[in-house]
């Protein structure tokens, strides 16, 4: 066979690639015009628009009406995904405290390049806005936002939470739902209620090392469960480990799961919810990411398809709106006197003016333009954040295709120790999140998970230095 002689507009396509894979065009960004490209490269306009062409059957660029050309925010890693986990079968006693202490103390360190907590960027949550909006709401309502606002939580905020949940297929009611002080209360709330210590609860593998946390102090055992690093927990897994163990209460995150960024397709959720119902055990719906989405629709959650009342779902405005504002919330389904209660002899009630003003907030439309924006903004900075990733770090590198949240994560070399390579890092000025965290094992280890809310010049650079780290 005689060898393909290429085209001009190939050799063009081939060009941009490279420029686009050394990072030169960057995810999201603007590329040439194709008459630009055309009087850049001295060619036609006919041959620029075939480069462009090819280049969009590769799935690097996406034309955007009146706007040009631009690089695709998802693009595909040069890397292939980490393998479905395979944890211990047997729960086990949570005890790590001390670790993850001193990895949260690091990520208050302002000194430090972030790429550890899975934080909201500050230039990227509604703070501003919302401060205003309070302060107009504190002046209208004088003393009265002072008051207790006891479970199960001021109204016209639980008004616009369940509005917001019926459209995304759940029925709720105000009266369903109760405000919570963040999701992490909303949890601890939900597993009291259901558990007792000693008692073995089903966690995703890896699973955000809150969940573990609260697992240790409330002295019960996770068990966790294999999970594909995009479909989410492994449902015949989860079947097996249900039949072998006194389960008494499942706590995941079906949608954009923390560290692995998963989404269960939605005839999964479905399945979930069916073979926990069979066995009347409860799940903890953790759904804090839900929202930003990168792509298609807004995902369902597991709570649409609950008929027995099983399914608890829990969320809050911190990943999207403020973190210190502390305002979430949980619809227990059957348990819910029981979650007031014990909400009430928890704190008592949530702070009352963050709820107004949030409610508020959410009436206004300004919430849905803010997502919007945000899922723009995160879409491009996992993507650059993966495209670093390819080009520092070793070739035998594994890392996560998340299609939305604002995670990934890492899997590195055997030979890396991620708990000694964050030794290293916070001496290099960078903060991450070793694996070793993510698990009541030791089998993440060499495992990290980087945070892209903080993505910047200052990142791309700490990526570069954790690259020659590890090499």
């Amino acid at each position: 066979m005689g060898n393909h002689k290429q085209f001009l507009y190939e050799a063009v396509a081939d060009e941009m690639t490279d420029l686009i894979n050394q990072g030169t065009y960057r995810p999201g960004e603007r590329i040439p015009s194709v008459r630009q490209l055309s009087n850049q490269r001295k060619i036609s306009v006919t041959t620029a628009l075939q480069a462009y062409m090819m280049l969009e059957d590769r799935g690097l660029i996406e034309p955007r009406p009146q706007s040009g050309y631009f690089v695709k925010a998802n693009l595909p890693s040069a890397f292939p995904e980490p393998e479905v986990s395979a944890p211990s079968p047997d729960p086990m006693q949570v005890s790590m405290q001390e670790l993850v202490m001193m990895v949260l103390r690091d990520t208050m360190n302002p000194k430090l390049v972030q790429l550890g907590a899975a934080v909201p960027h500050p230039d990227l949550v509604a703070t501003d806005k919302l401060n205003r909006l309070m302060a107009a709401e504190a002046r209208l309502l004088g003393n009265s936002t002072g008051l207790y606002d006891i479970p199960p939580g001021y109204e016209p905020l639980r008004v616009q939470i369940a509005q917001r949940a019926v459209a995304a297929g759940c029925h709720l009611a105000p009266g369903d739902i109760v405000t919570t002080s963040g999701c992490l209360e909303a949890f601890v709330l939900c597993l009291r209620a259901t558990c007792r210590a000693g008692d073995t609860v089903a966690v995703e593998s890896p699973t955000y090392f809150g969940v573990l946390q609260m697992l240790e102090a409330l002295d019960l055992r996770a068990l966790e469960i294999p999970t594909h690093p995009r479909d989410g927990i492994s449902l015949s897994a989860l079947r097996f480990a249900i039949e072998h163990n006194p389960v008494k209460a499942c706590l995941l995150m079906p949608s954009f799961q923390n560290p692995l960024g998963s989404l269960m397709p939605a005839d999964n959720k479905k399945e979930l919810v069916q073979i926990l119902a069979a066995h009347d055990i409860p799940l903890i719906e953790g759904d804090l990411s839900r929202e930003i989405y990168f792509s298609g629709e807004r995902p369902t959650p597991a709570k649409a398809y609950d008929q027995k009342g099983l399914v608890m779902l829990c969320s809050s405005f911190s990943k999207v709106l403020s973190p210190g504002f502390r305002v979430g919330w949980v619809a227990p389904g059957r348990i819910k006197s029981t979650v007031e209660w014990l909400k009430y002899t928890n704190t008592i009630a949530t702070a009352t003016l963050p709820q107004i003003t949030i409610a508020k907030f959410l009436e206004s439309g300004g919430y849905d333009h803010h997502l919007r924006n945000i899922r723009r903004v995160y879409a491009r900075n996992i993507a650059q954040m993966s495209q670093a990733v390819t080009r520092y770090f070793p070739a035998d590198t594994r890392v996560t295709r998340p299609n939305g949240g604002f995670v990934l994560w890492v899997q590195l070399p055997e030979t890396v120790d991620s708990l000694q390579l964050y030794r290293q890092a916070i001496k290099a000025g960078i903060t991450i999140a070793p694996g070793h965290i993510f698990s009541a094992t030791d089998q993440y280890r060499n495992f990290i998970r980087f945070n892209a809310a903080f993505w910047s010049d200052d990142a791309e650079r700490a990526i570069r230095r954790l690259g020659e780290m590890i090499a």
